[in-house]
Parts: structure tokens; sequence; C-alpha cells
């Protein structure tokens, strides 16, 4: 398995500052060890996420009485170092940090995403999309298409589809032409704007993307499912101490039973978030053996859409 602290984005963070971001340089070094030291939460998930994000940060420190902020994470040793002490991440980084470098981040809770099919539990799909007025109806329809994965290490954007593909007795040859997006948000306007025929994007992100058009159903199709799986976790790194992490985790799950945090966790289309441990992520494990059994780990690229 290669260095995990090499890898520098995941799941399509898009590296810009957030809005409004505090000068960070003074939250450097921070070990949290008592409630009234700032706490540093990064999102290394979807930018469409940062809003609904930030509101979680800022009533996770309320509860807790500590100074917080949200920045784009970059990269996984911001969690070893300590400069992150706890981060929205992906399920397939998350996983692959605990083999590499076991005891590094602890999962404390998981979104329950507002959306039927999720059925109130803390899990998300793969949702394979084409423009609605392409001939496609089903996965197989894309054999020798043009085809986009988000980012190496995306589980719903990348991992998954080679786990069908290998199921399928398939490689990545199934494709005629593939490229990375460098983020699910750009996977959809790829085959929105004609550019490609199709991708593998997360449901959630998806999802929110609807919120922010509401044409959207309308422009494109899902052609194919895969899932459900366990969705990203929020996570806490090792020098945040075992007894903040239950404060952070109890505050996480108290969000969500008052109007005004309802309202900020629907333009994220969270319901809620729910305690979760390490053994929920055993899906993504068995689908990770799968997949390397099969095909070499790839490192990750650098820069968005390579």
């Amino acid at each position: 398995m290669g260095d995990v602290t090499s890898l520098s984005v995941f799941c399509g963070v898009c590296q810009k500052p957030p809005a409004g971001a505090t000068d960070l340089a003074y939250l450097c070094n921070t070990a949290v060890n008592s409630p009234v030291k700032p706490l540093v939460f990064a999102n290394f998930l979807a930018p469409n996420m940062t809003t609904a994000y930030a509101f979680v940060a800022a009533a996770v420190g309320q509860r807790l009485g500590a100074a917080t902020t949200l920045i784009e994470g970059t990269s996984l040793e911001q969690l070893l170092d300590g400069s992150v002490d706890v981060a929205f991440l992906c399920g397939l980084p998350y996983v692959r940090l605990c083999q590499e470098r076991p005891g590094a981040v602890r999962p404390l809770a998981a979104p329950v995403i507002d959306e039927p099919r999720s059925h109130d539990r803390p899990v998300y799909f793969s949702d394979v999309i084409v423009r609605r007025d392409s001939p496609y109806r089903s996965f197989a329809d894309l054999r020798g298409k043009r085809w986009a994965y988000s980012r190496v290490d995306s589980f719903s954007g990348c991992l998954l589809v080679h786990y069908h593909l290998s199921r399928m007795g398939e490689r990545e040859a199934f494709f005629g032409h593939v490229t990375y997006s460098g983020w699910h948000q750009e996977s959809i306007r790829l085959v929105l704007g004609g550019e490609l025929d199709a991708s593998a994007v997360d449901s959630h992100v998806l999802g929110v993307e609807g919120l922010h058009d509401p044409d959207l159903t309308r422009k494109l199709r899902v052609v194919a499912t895969f899932g459900p799986s366990t969705i990203p976790p929020v996570v806490a790194g090792a020098g945040v101490s075992k007894a903040i992490q239950a404060r952070i985790r109890r505050a996480l799950c108290e969000i969500g039973t008052d109007s005004q945090s309802r309202k900020a966790l629907a333009g994220g289309l969270i319901r809620r978030f729910t305690p979760i441990d390490d053994r929920a992520y055993d899906d993504i494990r068995q689908k990770l053996a799968v997949v390397e059994q099969s095909i070499p780990r790839r490192t990750e690229l650098a820069g968005r859409g390579a």
C-alpha cells in the first residue's frame, strides 16, 4: 500500500478557501485537550457541502463552549499532524488510513440523509448518470463510451465502479475513454455539457446539486445505482482526547433537534447525525479487498481534473 500522507485531495474537494474563513495561523499545532481550545474542522468532501458543514462546526462549538472554524481539507497529513481536529472524510480514505496508520483517526458520527431510499440509515449511493436525451438506459449500454471517475480515492466515484466491473468480469477497458474530473460536481457538469457520456456520482452530492438546480432531474437520468454503502463519517484525529471526542459526538447527534438546526441541515439534505463506529465501514473494506485483488492500487493524481 502507498503512503497515505502523499494523497492531496479526496472525494472531489475543490481546493478553495471557504468564504469568510478566519486566519488559521494561530490554530495550527492545536492538540485539543480541553473544550476551551479552538477546534479546527476540515471538509474533505464536496464543496457544495461547505455551508452545511460550517453550520455543523459552529453548532458543535456552541455546545462545547469552544471556538471552531471550518477549512477545506487538502491532505490527510492535516489529521496526522494535529492541524485538523475533526474532519468530514470519505469512507475510502478513512478505511485506508485505518489500515496504514492504526489509531490515527476515530469515527464519531455520520449523517442520515433526507432521502427516502436511505430509510433513516447512515447510507448513501453511487448513481450512474447520463444526459436525459442520451440513448443509454443501463450500465451495459456504456460499453465503449466516454466515462469520468471523480478521483482515484473516491469510493462512490471510482472504487465502487471498479467493484461493479469486477463483478461483471470486466476491467476499466469496458469504457472506451476514461478521464478523472477531480470532483463529483465537475463530473455532473461534464455529463450535462455532453463532453462525457456518463459518470458515477455520490448520491448525496447529486441531491444537493438538485436543490440548487431544480431542473437537474429533467436534464439527467440515473441508469444504474450502486449501494447502499455506509456514508462518509465525521472523524476525530488522535490528538483529540477521548473525553472531547465523546463531547463532539454527543454535540453532533444533538444537531437537528430544534427548528433552526433542522433548517440549516436541510440545505445539505441532512436529517440528523447518528453515532457510528469503525465496524460500520466493513462494507467498504470488503469491496476494497476485491478490487485490490484484481487492480493494483494507483497513486492519487495531482491536481483537479487530472
